[in-house]
């Protein structure tokens, strides 16, 4: 799928994605993973690629204040002026001022400030399946470029199997993908680490959703 092509169709079916979200529990089950995951400590910087309406970093932010951490910041960019609109209208409501958002592709980051490199943390959430196949490598090695030396980065992925193939393969146009390809994909894009994590165990359900892949990339040698 093309950019124009995804921003048209999320921008037509903008209030469908929404109720589809909530009635999966989508925003629920993200919360659920960050409230555990290993990687959330004080002062984290953070960049939520693909963020759409706010979801993904409006849980991790939530889990942070849950454990009694703040974020030094959170950088969001989509594709989807009409996905960020409603973030933004979301912040407002809340009084979050901590978070900044940008329009830009994942595959033309320069679009984005100088200033957002050095992440500590760079999450997505169901925004690289519409990233053409052959080029999920590249996208995944531009955002580990973004990533300090002691960085991780932290992906939900929809699975390739019977139950994603009607229900987003083809309403939502999206690629599926199997824990090899994902971990080749990982790997051609210079990641050192690739681990495959698991939901809470009341959420374990979703693993028919989604892979989560936890990813590092290599240690400079000043860091070994």
């Amino acid at each position: 799928m093309s950019g124009n092509e995804f921003r048209d169709l999320y921008t037509e079916r903008a209030d469908s994605y929404l109720r589809f979200v909530r009635a999966l529990g989508y925003p629920l089950v993200l919360r659920s993973y960050f409230r555990r995951c290993p990687f959330l400590r004080p002062g984290l910087r953070i960049l939520d690629a693909g963020c759409g309406t706010g979801i993904a970093s409006l849980a991790i932010r939530d889990a942070l204040i849950e454990r009694g951490f703040h974020p030094a910041g959170i950088d969001a960019f989509d594709l989807t002026p009409a996905m960020l609109n409603r973030f933004r209208a979301t912040l407002a409501e809340r009084g979050i001022r901590d978070v900044q958002l940008a329009e830009a592709n994942v595959l033309a980051l320069d679009a984005l400030p100088a200033s957002w490199t050095g992440y500590d943390l760079i999450i997505s959430a169901s925004m690289l399946e519409y990233v053409p196949r052959e080029s999920l490598p590249a996208a995944l090695s531009g955002l580990r470029a973004r990533l300090n030396q002691t960085g991780a980065m932290v992906l939900f992925i929809t699975r390739k199997n019977w139950l994603m193939k009607p229900l987003i393969e083809r309403w939502w146009s999206a690629n599926l993908y199997t824990r090899p390809e994902l971990l080749g994909a990982f790997t051609q894009a210079g990641f050192a680490t690739v681990e495959f994590a698991h939901f809470p165990p009341l959420f374990r359900p979703f693993h028919l959703w989604a892979h989560i892949v936890e990813a590092r990339p290599p240690l400079s040698p000043t860091n070994t």
